[in-house]
């Protein structure tokens, strides 16, 4: 185990002041716990062995449906579907309280930080996918009356074997007062469009010089309304053009002024120069890193249980892409955080085509400014 790993899990022993005591999260083992433990699975309800369900194109599938008091401590899924980019195509929401508007709705890929469709091992201390096809979540998520999650296939194949535990906590006693929910939402931009095609490198000085003070058409990643705390994001890249791709500072506004201003993409995530490799850590990390190529993919992570970001009235987290936004990478990411409800309603889902990772003709290096140009990436 990574030394980080043993010091982070230290601090959650009995008798410590962590997670494990504020939250309730992981709880204190030497303590007689009240809660009871409870499972949704997709188990033959006989007893057979068939413990897979089928979900075929445009049906949903609800696979948690638990009344409250309660939290959800878990979520384990691992699919079988031969449809190119099924996860992509398949949707995980999440209802809380009787709610019409999820709380949760991302391709179940992106949920768990497999942004471009593709299956990839990582770990975090948060969300992790086995080399198995192994999903797993351990997001702490609470309920006053009731919770429901649903898995809809939209895609034109089905889904031949859909395995899931979900355990959860059954109380007694009421949520405390002031409890947040868990949210998360999904948002693209396939492709960013930067404001220039016609540069050769990121070092252009036309590029270098350039100046975006107030994050102007940045990559939004998460926008909410009330109050709550941002927690993290999981985002994917795919290059439409040549260089590094993460020359873009973050940018959160927090009730209405910009409050937190980085230096670079791969330092938000916790990075540096480059990430120079993999690297998968409790909070952050890179578990996918692409050569600086158009076509080349990468994926990174952060999570703020360090310091959760909080809010009182709104809030908003954005990213350039390419320093003041020159460059026209596909992007695609997951925004997790917990707020008091009601929330502000998420943009709609695009349409399950244009959710495919597809190389855009954006100009640049490495990209074709035409379609039919020779030079192409994917002439046509």
């Amino acid at each position: 185990m990574h030394a980080p790993r043993l010091l982070f899990l230290s601090l959650l022993i009995p008798g410590c002041i962590a997670y494990g005591q504020v939250w309730g999260w992981m709880p204190n083992p030497t303590q007689q716990q009240t809660y009871t433990l409870r499972r949704s699975s997709s188990r033959e309800s006989t007893g057979a062995n068939a413990d897979a369900r089928t979900v075929t194109p445009g049906q949903t599938l609800t696979v948690l449906d638990a009344d409250g008091p309660g939290m959800i401590s878990h979520i384990w899924f691992t699919l079988d579907d031969g449809e190119p980019y099924a996860l992509k195509r398949i949707v995980l929401r999440m209802y809380w309280d009787g709610e019409s508007s999820p709380s949760v709705e991302a391709p179940i890929g992106d949920f768990f930080g497999l942004g471009n469709g593709l299956y990839f091992q990582w770990e975090s201390l948060l969300l992790s996918a086995g080399s198995d096809r192994a999903l797993n979540s351990y997001f702490p998520m609470p309920y006053a009356h009731h919770a429901r999650i649903t898995v809809t296939d939209e895609g034109k194949q089905a889904i031949s074997h859909l395995y899931w535990n979900i355990d959860y906590r059954v109380d007694a006693e009421p949520l405390p007062p002031g409890t947040l929910y868990f949210h998360a939402a999904y948002r693209q931009q396939q492709p960013n469009h930067g404001w220039t095609g016609q540069w050769y490198e990121n070092g252009d000085p036309l590029v270098n010089y350039r100046r975006n003070p107030d994050g102007k058409d940045n990559y939004e990643f998460f926008a909410a309304q009330g109050h709550g705390q941002f927690v993290g994001v999981t985002l994917s890249v795919l290059q439409n053009q040549d260089g590094w791709w993460g020359e873009g500072n973050d940018l959160f506004t927090i009730d209405g002024e910009p409050a937190i201003v980085g230096t670079g993409s791969e330092d938000y995530f916790l990075g540096a120069w480059d990430f120079g490799g993999t690297q998968d850590y409790l909070l952050h990390g890179a578990p996918v890193v692409g050569r600086e190529l158009a076509g080349e993919r990468s994926s990174v992570y952060r999570f703020h249980f360090d310091s959760p970001v909080p809010f009182t009235r709104s809030m908003r987290g954005t990213i350039e892409h390419g320093h003041g936004n020159h460059r026209s990478d596909n992007y695609y990411s997951v925004a997790y955080w917990y707020q008091a409800e009601p929330h502000l309603r998420f943009p709609p889902l695009p349409d399950v085509d244009q959710r495919i990772p597809a190389i855009q003709f954006v100009g640049g290096p490495g990209n074709a400014r035409s379609p039919n140009d020779p030079g192409s990436l994917h002439p046509r």
